[in-house]
């Protein structure tokens, strides 16, 4: 989630396992993403199929989906 609305990097992860170029920069893009997001005090989970959604502090690129959530700042 950002200002924007939903924000989502895709990948295709075998793609990335044997270092293909545009998987590859996918990942970089989503690690800057999270890594941008977390130092802005963003929480993150870890959501893959069947399981509850488990909060992590690095990126992880095998889940099936992570969902950044932005610090809430009351008023």
């Amino acid at each position: 989630m950002s200002k924007r609305g939903d924000d989502r990097v895709v990948w295709d992860a075998r793609r990335a396992a044997v270092g293909d170029p545009e998987a590859e920069a996918a990942v970089r893009e989503a690690e800057r993403i999270f890594n941008e997001a977390r130092a802005h005090g963003a929480t993150a989970f870890k959501v893959d199929g069947g399981q509850a959604p488990a909060r992590i502090d690095q990126f992880d690129r095998t889940a099936e989906q992570i969902v950044l959530v932005p610090r809430v700042v009351g008023g």
